[in-house]
């Protein structure tokens, strides 16, 4: 069996879609987020997202119905939240090691935004699941923080007319500081693991040549790749996951990719560091830590 793969990125920067092609693999199931590294257990997970993000828990509920009761329905939501709370006991642990059993041979995919924005969730991370692989995704941090102003502007207006819950991490994070708090601590984390254990890919990269980089991804993985392999990682609209779920669990990915999971193999428009940002003036450029950052991620 394969060993998991955790996918570390920050917001808006392809994951939903990557880990949807990537779970399409025969040799892996791509998961929602089920934020597994949030806390020690079940219970504790539960509690901290229903007080503050109660959607959070949108896509551990799904994967628990498909696994557990063969399908995402409102029934079968219920029943899986009910399944979830009699468990509240279980470690985080326990419950990869559940999923791991129900979804075997195959292994498991997780990109779960919630565990780069904390050291202790990494840290969390490598100590429950020490033989993962771990892919760090990015995008350029221009059309990363552009998407994420754009994505807080349309939370302020659905606050202000009192519909839906919050879907950023924090309460409106400045998106520069977004970026960079995510990738200098996957940076910091992935800098301490065995060489080959984790590999970094830019998803314009990733979208632009998906053949290139999926076989690269695969042979790094050490799983097969081959036109019947390349064919399913290009369908991530095949997953189970791939779409709005029942009225009480429609998330665990980003809406926008549920909406339209279909992969529209395109070329990634270049983005620069240089020259004024569009989503503010003050400051009105990126700062210089930001700038050295994204160059040794391969950004210009």
């Amino acid at each position: 069996m394969s060993r998991p793969l955790i996918i570390l990125t920050c917001m808006r920067s392809y994951s939903s879609l990557t880990c949807g092609m990537l779970g399409q693999h025969p040799e892996l199931y791509g998961l929602p987020e089920i934020n597994p590294f949030v806390a020690d257990t079940i219970g504790e997970t539960m509690r901290q997202f229903r007080s503050v993000r109660p959607r959070s828990l949108d896509g551990i509920c799904r994967t628990i119905a498909q696994l557990e009761f063969g399908g995402q329905t409102r029934e079968t939501i219920t029943d899986a939240s009910e399944w979830l709370q009699r468990r509240s006991h279980w470690s985080a642990g326990k419950l990869l090691d559940h999923i791991a059993e129900a979804v075997a041979p195959k292994a498991w995919v997780d990109k779960s935004i919630s565990t780069v924005l904390r050291d202790d969730r990494l840290r969390r991370a490598i100590r429950i699941v020490p033989d993962a692989r771990f892919l760090h995704l990015t995008r350029h941090p221009r059309p990363t923080c552009r998407s994420l102003f754009e994505l807080q502007s349309k939370n302020k207006a659905r606050s202000a007319n009192g519909n839906g819950s919050r879907s950023l991490p924090d309460p409106d994070p400045d998106p520069e500081e977004a970026w960079m708090r995510t990738n200098q601590n996957v940076l910091r984390f992935v800098a301490e693991l065995p060489p080959g254990q984790c590999m970094h890919i830019r998803g314009e990269d990733l979208l632009s040549e998906p053949e290139r980089y999926l076989e690269q991804i695969c042979t790094w993985l050490g799983i097969r790749f081959d036109d019947d392999a390349l064919t399913t990682m290009l369908h991530p609209e095949a997953s189970v996951y791939a779409r709005i779920g029942p009225r009480n669990a429609p998330f665990g990915n980003d809406p926008n990719f549920l909406r339209n999971p279909v992969f529209d193999k395109r070329a990634i428009p270049a983005a620069s560091l240089a020259g004024p940002l569009e989503w503010r003036t003050k400051p009105p450029m990126f700062a210089r830590e930001t700038v050295e950052t994204a160059q040794q991620l391969g950004y210009r």
